[in-house]
C-alpha cells in the first residue's frame, strides 16, 4: 500500500508519499480499506517530531479514519467484510489500509456519507469525554469553546446545542464568528478584538462559563480561570498557547472550579472502547436524525497532505480537512 512517511522531521515538506508493507489485522482487529482521513494539530506536532506514536501503533500520521472492512483477524465479532465504518486511531490514518481494533471502530452513521465520515471519531470522542464524561455539561449551562470554527469547535457549538446549553465561541474574525453563529453559538467573542472573559461576563450576567473547552492550554490558564462561573469545570485538550502557565489557586478555590487535562491517544484500548461505546450511544443517533453534521472545510489528495498541513498551520479553514487517498 501506500501511506504517508516521515522520514525525518520538519515542515509541511517532510510528509512522503511511499509504498510500505500492508498492515495485518491482530486479534480483535480489522483492515480498513481508507476512503478519507483528516487532518488534526497532533499530525503536526507527529511531522515536526514532537508527538510519537503510542509503542506498538502505527508509525503513520493519522487520527482517524472512514473506510470499509476488507479483513477480519481472529476472535472479531459484530463486524463484516464490507461494513462502512469509521474509526478513532492511534496512527496510520494517512494510508491506503489501517488495522483498527474493533472497540475503536463506528459505523458510518445513516445519512452521512463514507467520506465525510473521516472527520466525525476525533472530534466526537474528544468532545463527548471532555464537555460530558468528565466536565458533566448540563441543560441551561453555559459552554465556552475556544477556536469555535474548528474541527473540535465546530461540532462543540452543536452538540453543547443539542443538550440544551448556551453557547460561547471565541474565533479571529467576523467571518468565522458568523460560521459558529449559524451552527448555534449564542455568544460570539472576536479574540483579536475582544478581552474573552469581559465579554463572557458580560453576555452572562457576571456569572462565567460553566464549562470550558480548551485548546489553548497556558496563554488562556490563567484567564479561563477568571472566566469560569462558581462550580465551574475547564477542560484543557491542546497546548497552542504553551504548556506552562500560572495557576492562582485562590481563583479556583473561591470558585470551587476545577481543571482537567485530558488526550485521547495515549489512553489504553479499554478507555478508548468505553469512550467510542459513549459516542455510539449519545452522539450518532444526532447524526442521524439530522440535529449534527460535520462541518467540512475542503478535501485534499492524501499524497499532498503537505497542502492541508499547510493550510491547517495557516488557520484560514472552518471545519475538518478531509485527505482521500
Amino acid at each position: 500500500m501506500h501511506a504517508i512517511t516521515i522520514p525525518e522531521p520538519g515542515g509541511p515538506e517532510a510528509l512522503v508519499w511511499a509504498e510500505v508493507p500492508d498492515p495485518v489485522p491482530g486479534d480483535g482487529e480489522v483492515l480498513v480499506d481508507v476512503a478519507a482521513s483528516a487532518v488534526n494539530r497532533a499530525d503536526l506536532l507527529q511531522r515536526q517530531g514532537f508527538y510519537d506514536p503510542p509503542p506498538g501503533s502505527s508509525p503513520y500520521p493519522g487520527l482517524e479514519c472512514s473506510g470499509r472492512i476488507s479483513a477480519v483477524g481472529p476472535g472479531v465479532t459484530g463486524w463484516a467484510i464490507g461494513d462502512e465504518v469509521c474509526a478513532l486511531l492511534a496512527g496510520g490514518g494517512y494510508a491506503e489500509k489501517v488495522a483498527v481494533p474493533t472497540g475503536q471502530l463506528l459505523p458510518v452513521p445513516d445519512g452521512v456519507d463514507v467520506t465525510t465520515a473521516a472527520g466525525l471519531p476525533e472530534v466526537t470522542c474528544t468532545i463527548w469525554s471532555n464537555v460530558f464524561m468528565v466536565a458533566h455539561l448540563r441543560p441551561g449551562e453555559t459552554l465556552l469553546v475556544h477556536g469555535g470554527s474548528s474541527g473540535i469547535g465546530t461540532m462543540a457549538i452543536q452538540l453543547g446545542k443539542a443538550v440544551g446549553a448556551r453557547v460561547a465561541v471565541t474565533a479571529g474574525s467576523a467571518e468565522k464568528l458568523e460560521r459558529c453563529a449559524r451552527l448555534g453559538a449564542d455568544i460570539l467573542i472576536n479574540y483579536r478584538e475582544q478581552d474573552f472573559v469581559e465579554e463572557l461576563r458580560s453576555a452572562t450576567a457576571g456569572e462565567g462559563a460553566d464549562v470550558i473547552l480548551d485548546i489553548m492550554g497556558a496563554k488562556y490558564l490563567e484567564p479561563n480561570v477568571k472566566a469560569l462561573a462558581v462550580n465551574g469545570r475547564l477542560a484543557i485538550i491542546g497546548m497552542q498557547g504553551g504548556a506552562k502557565g500560572e495557576l492562582n489557586l485562590g481563583t479556583l478555590l473561591a470558585k470551587r472550579g476545577a481543571v482537567t487535562a485530558t488526550s485521547l491517544r495515549g489512553r489504553p484500548p479499554s478507555e478508548k472502547a468505553a469512550i467510542v461505546a459513549a459516542v455510539r450511544e449519545h452522539v450518532w443517533p444526532l447524526l442521524a436524525d439530522g440535529r449534527l453534521h460535520a462541518v467540512v472545510d475542503s478535501t485534499v489528495p492524501m499524497r499532498d497532505a503537505a497542502e492541508a498541513h499547510r493550510a491547517l498551520e495557516e488557520s484560514g479553514h472552518v471545519g475538518k480537512i478531509l485527505l482521500t487517498p
